[in-house]
């Protein structure tokens, strides 16, 4: 729920204080402001509803109370259609200003404990840093541990992000204005200020349409995830490494040196075509220029600063040749700055940059009476770092590292990391377009006359030769005016998109494509030959521009992923190809099908196997891996706190390289405010260096619990498919019982919700999924199946059975991660409020059973889980995430009690805009109240 992990302080002074009293104020100081533009925008009837209702649902959520429930019922069927909409507004921003709360909490906390000198905080570069110093870690560990790194964030665009850019922006306002209020002494007149400008952000955010009228495209996505560079990235990245440099030169003997860039960011949208009709080219280029021309105006604008502070006057100050020649070369003439070589230099900088993006079709804003002076565009990214670097070395070696250590060392960085393309965007593909598009053109490059088998009648070592004879031959199967399908045009035109993007923008721009449904040998090797199409794999030299990224999805695909990988690796041609990308070949594990098709601890398990048999594989070849992990933000989706994930891992599966998808609104809730986004960012590096350099704790799981683990899962995927494929009439109730016929018409997302027209789930996406079970509070894909599981194995093993799991649970990560996942999201389920969707079913036979034994597997798993972690309650041993929930839930079950209403009405006929704009905005509501929901 939270945006930043919760983690467990050492002892320090601030922990004798009421830490949590600074929250309950800035909580009731938004509430009081809400509620007073409530009263004043829509009058004081609207603003005692809203106190019943959520008086009432408070009632109803503590002891199921029937009676509560049947005023509920009441109250809501009264309301008209128009006060509907205000009582949802009402809640939904409440639920939106308790996140604001919280995560300005998280900042204040953490200065708390910087203020006070506070021992290093695990999930902290300090904390990881004083580890390595324990183990006994040199420099030159570090060092080699540094250069070979790789640490990437992947910022994707998925159905269930709901919020829409102008609340954001406000929220973010809410947020600056109270953490003003936090740090600075005011006077009663700039409190008073700052209390007004609260209460017109509030305003303003209350006559802000929630809503979007129309479904989002995707170059808005690509906007939406832009703007999180200008909010976070392209500020707190910079600062996030100089404090760690500083960490390792003040903490570490002997080291020197700045730090490679191992932590960098990556984009999906605008390059993720699988399922989504709307990437094409064209979009593909719009999204590579949109982000170009958000690095370039970034570093245009922190060069025009740095001219402005460094003012050196040559007379006063030694400078090098190299900065001296650099400034002789400035187009700069005025004779005011003849003597300030430092801002000559900057000027002629500035004016190569300012050339480069014309060069590259990026408009920069310039005033009006101001022609950018002439100079020569740069050839890429790193001739301009080249030129930052002798204005570094100037000043370091004439006594001005301080001025150094600003602005000029945060723009080295920046230019390094996003360089001129911004982030990395990955393109995606399903398996299945890429054999149709082989199969066309292989039957188009036939010669005339002969009539050789089709590609997709051809058994996979048949396809394996076929597709290594075509690798081995330099000659392209496209023709220069040959004509071919639409599908198949529309993939070429992609990877030549992507091949002109690598000469333009620089190879960071694109550097890998990813294989939706990977389940041979032959689906990678299909993707090679695409890309020889665009001249992105040479033949003669054996050199391949992108990495080629199996996804394995499925339970069974994660079962025969090693075996693929083994024989894929043993292709003396394929494996020259991964040597020409420096021996690194990168594997994607899918947490959301595999979760939709096994259940919660099935795919866990079989994640976890699936890892530790990969790390095997690759260590026999000789092979570098590097896992890219598609987690979402629920815990049915892989989500949880990422520190905890990472050092969770099997031995080995970490090796310093990682990459990992943020998806849905959790990218709001952990890159939306900058200080939040750092912490995160830091979170991420701290833990792939503790995961790669140091031991975990504990001696790790022995053949045995390998061996309960294995039967759990066993037990526990014959209890989820039992549910979720076998149990007749699923279906009609799952589309009954939750909003998933709902979100699959919002305007949330340019992809669609199911991969079909069909309802089966098999079809449905894994996001939805995964969303609609998290609306009803039910959020099922994060658990079910574990109760019955242990149920099973005890009474198999009725001696000894409960020591074994408690010992699991305390000596192995990997089991202990996964009962505080199931801990923290049973923690934000409600069987009270999920019974009032289930009461939506019509058919009530159907609806006895289902529900029945939904309920019964939900207490049987809270009873386990309770039982092998030794809690009385849920959360029992994470009160900061208790305390979170207790906050929010008065104001985040009125919003369900008035979905199942409004749902209610919907279904049985009542098609009012107002009834459509209502479901709408619970669903935002519940959202934002959950955090972590898709």
């Amino acid at each position: 729920m939270d945006a930043i992990e919760t983690v467990t302080p050492a002892a320090s002074p601030v922990d004798g204080e009421d830490k949590d009293l600074p929250l309950r104020e800035d909580i009731r100081l938004l509430g009081r402001i809400l509620g007073d533009t409530v009263r004043d925008q829509e009058g004081e009837e609207v603003f005692d509803l809203v106190e019943s209702i959520r008086q009432t649902s408070v009632r109803f959520h503590r002891q199921e109370d029937v009676t509560a429930r049947h005023e509920l019922e009441a109250m809501l069927a009264g309301m008209s259609p128009a006060d509907t909409i205000r009582i949802v507004r009402a809640y939904s921003y409440f639920s939106h200003f308790a996140n604001i709360a919280e995560d300005q909490h998280h900042i204040r906390r953490n200065r708390a404990h910087a203020i006070a000198g506070s021992a290093p905080r695990e999930g902290t570069v300090a904390h990881a840093l004083a580890r390595a110093r324990a183990a006994g870690l040199t420099a030159e560990a570090l060092r080699d541990f540094f250069a070979t790194a790789l640490a990437v964030p992947v910022l994707t665009a998925h159905p269930t992000e709901v919020q829409r850019k102008s609340t954001l922006n406000r929220e973010m306002d809410l947020a600056r204005l109270l953490a003003c209020r936090d740090r600075w002494q005011l006077t009663p007149e700039e409190q008073a200020e700052t209390e007004n400008a609260l209460a017109t952000t509030v305003l303003a955010l209350w006559q802000t349409s929630i809503l979007r009228r129309t479904r989002l495209k995707v170059i808005d996505e690509v906007a939406n995830g832009i703007s999180y560079y200008d909010h976070t990235f392209l500020t707190e990245l910079p600062r996030l490494y100089a404090a760690l440099e500083d960490a390792l030169r003040r903490d570490v003997p002997g080291w020197q040196g700045p730090l490679p860039p191992f932590l960098r960011t990556g984009s999906w949208i605008g390059g993720d075509r699988d399922g989504n009709p709307f990437v094409t080219a064209e979009v593909l280029g719009q999204a590579l220029h949109m982000q170009s021309s958000r690095a370039l105006a970034f570093h245009l604008s922190e060069l025009h600063q740095l001219g402005a502070e460094l003012s050196l006057d040559g007379r006063q100050v030694r400078v090098t040749e190299a900065l001296a020649a650099l400034s002789a070369q400035s187009p700069d003439a005025s004779p005011h700055r003849q003597e300030e070589p430092y801002r000559r230099a900057i000027a002629g900088i500035y004016a190569r940059l300012h050339a480069t993006a014309r060069a590259l079709g990026v408009t920069i804003a310039t005033p009006a009476d101001r022609e950018p002076l002439p100079g020569e565009p740069y050839g890429d990214a790193a001739a301009l770092l080249a030129d930052l670097d002798v204005i570094d070395a100037s000043l370091r070696q004439n006594g001005a590292a301080g001025l150094a250590d600003g602005r000029l060392r945060s723009l080295r960085r920046a230019v390094e990391v996003f360089g001129f393309h911004l982030a990395t965007i990955d393109l995606r593909q399903n398996s299945d377009v890429h054999e149709r598009v082989v199969a066309e053109l292989l039957a188009a490059a036939a010669p005339a006359g002969t009539t050789p088998p089709a590609y997709a009648d051809l058994d996979e070592e048949a396809r394996i030769d076929c597709l290594l004879a075509q690798l081995a031959d330099p000659r392209p199967l496209t023709a220069p005016y040959a004509a071919h399908g639409e599908e198949t045009e529309s993939e070429l035109a992609i990877l030549r998109t992507a091949a002109e993007a690598r000469r333009r923008y620089g190879p960071e721009a694109v550097r890998n494509t990813i294989i939706s449904k990977t389940e041979s040998v032959s689906d990678i090797l299909e993707v090679a030959v695409l890309l020889k199409e665009a001249g992105l794999m040479r033949p003669r030299r054996q050199q391949l521009d992108l990495t080629i990224v199996p996804l394995f999805e499925t339970i069974d695909d994660l079962r025969r992923c090693p075996e693929i990988m083994d024989r894929l690796l043993s292709l003396p041609l394929y494996r020259a190809l991964v040597d020409s990308l420096g021996g690194v070949q990168e594997v994607m594990l899918g947490y959301s099908d595999s979760n939709k098709d096994g259940g919660f601890l099935t795919s866990g398990w079989e994640l976890y196997k699936a890892q530790t048999a990969l790390v095997e594989v690759f260590r026999r070849h000789g092979v570098a891996l590097r896992l890219f992990h598609g987690r979402g933000g629920s815990v049915g989706r892989g989500g949880g706190p990422s520190h905890q994930a990472i050092l969770s891992q099997p031995a080995g599966a970490v090796q310093g390289r990682i990459r990992i998808t943020e998806q849905g609104e959790v990218i709001a809730a952990k890159y939306g405010n900058p200080d939040v986004g750092r912490r995160n960012l830091e979170i991420l590096a701290a833990a792939t260096l503790e995961a790669t350099l140091l031991p975990p704790e504990g001696a790790g799981p022995d053949d045995a619990w390998l061996a309960v683990m294995e039967e759990l899962s066993q037990h526990a995927l014959r209890a989820y498919r039992g549910l979720v494929y076998e149990t007749e009439g699923f279906e009609r109730y799952f589309w009954s019982a939750t909003v998933i016929g709902e979100i699959a018409n919002l305007n949330i997302g340019s992809r669609p919700a199911s991969r079909t027209k069909s309802t089966r789930i098999a079809d449905l996406r894994a996001i939805p999924w995964v969303f609609s079970w998290a609306q009803c509070r039910l959020m099922l894909p994060g658990w079910y199946g574990f109760g019955s599981a242990v149920q099973a194995f005890l009474a198999a093993r009725p001696d000894d059975g409960m020591d074994t799991l408690r010992a699991m649970y305390g000596g192995w990560p990997f089991f202990r991660m996964l009962l505080s996942n199931m801990d923290m999201v049973l923690a934000k389920s409600d069987i009270a409020i999920a019974s009032r969707y289930a009461a939506l079913v019509e058919d009530e036979a159907l609806r006895e059973e289902v529900f029945g034994r939904i309920r019964a597997e939900w207490e049987a798993t809270i009873e386990t889980l309770l039982a092998i972690m030794g809690q009385e309650e849920l959360l029992e041993g994470n009160p900061l995430l208790a305390r979170s929930i207790r906050n929010r839930f008065p104001y985040l079950d009125p919003l369900n009690h008035i979905q199942v209403e409004l749902l209610r009405r919907h279904r049985q006929g009542e098609t009012d805009d107002i009834i459509r704009d209502g479901i709408h905005l619970t669903i935002n509501g519940i959202a934002a109240g959950l955090r972590n929901s898709g």
